[in-house]
């Protein structure tokens, strides 16, 4: 349905959503679980399958560094804001991010990106311990001439989680991207998924595959492996490092990122 919509209709839609989810927040008792510790989807490419809390404010943010064929790129501040407005529901603004090449006379060019908004509903978790939640989002075209899309670019996500034995755990996620490239829509499917062992209580590792398959252009492998310490109950550290597996990927990435947790709502 979303491919023939008008080219603004996905983003009139999404912002609705948004305007009805937060009008009924105030009827929800926010702030009783405010303690809870903070889960953020960076360092990996599969999004977190558990929302912030309600009446809670998250920053994501973090830089990255990435080397391909010679060229480096530097895009900060890989800004995610996500705010809690029931208690399976937030809603989610990705502020641009600025790219800096290094080599700007090899094609490349420096400037911000597009700006995208949504919302994440959590359906579980499910029989099994699964946790699942929904991610539609769009892309606005926000950025430099030579950088944004130009076009209204939706997203779905799917992702899931569930904890294993001896401290362990087990996520993917499946996800649908329409991106305007050229300007034409290049349906792009991906999937991912991730085993994370938590080796103290701040300190816990991952290892992550993940794959981006479009209808035009080459396959993207990557290996993302990291870690993340978590300062406080709602304070992390993150660092991870990517590797490229087919010829359409960076050869590396390596990023570091900090995340807090505010609670703006208490509960009365």
């Amino acid at each position: 349905m979303i491919l023939v919509m008008p080219r603004s209709g996905s983003a009139l839609i999404l912002i609705a959503i948004m305007a009805v989810l937060a009008h009924e927040a105030g009827a929800q008792k926010c702030g009783s679980d405010a303690q809870s510790t903070i889960a953020t989807d960076r360092p990996q490419n599969t999004a977190s399958s558990i929302v912030v809390p309600c009446g809670s404010l998250q920053f994501e943010n973090g830089f990255l560094v990435t080397g391909n064929g010679g060229q480096q790129t530097t895009d900060f501040p890989e800004t995610s804001v996500r705010f809690g407005i029931l208690r399976k529901t937030e809603l989610r603004l990705a502020v641009p991010d600025y790219f800096y090449n290094y080599d700007t006379g090899s094609g490349f060019t420096n400037g911000f990106g597009d700006m995208s908004v949504g919302f994440k509903q959590q359906l579980g978790p499910t029989p099994g311990n699964f946790n699942v939640s929904l991610i539609p989002s769009v892309s606005l075209p926000t950025g430099a001439h030579l950088i944004s899309s130009h076009d209204y670019d939706p997203t779905v996500q799917l992702p899931w989680s569930r904890g294993l034995p001896r401290n362990w755990t087990i996520a993917g996620m499946f996800s649908v991207a329409w991106p305007t490239q050229s300007g034409r829509r290049n349906r792009t499917g991906q999937a991912s998924m991730y085993f994370d062992r938590q080796l103290t209580a701040p300190w816990d590792a991952y290892v992550e595959y993940s794959g981006s398959f479009p209808e035009r252009g080459g396959p993207q492998n990557v290996i993302n492996t990291g870690m993340a310490y978590k300062l406080s109950p709602h304070q992390q550290l993150d660092f991870h490092v990517i590797f490229g597996l087919s010829a359409a990927t960076p050869d590396y990435q390596i990023g570091l990122g900090y995340s807090f947790r505010l609670q703006v709502i208490h509960a009365k």
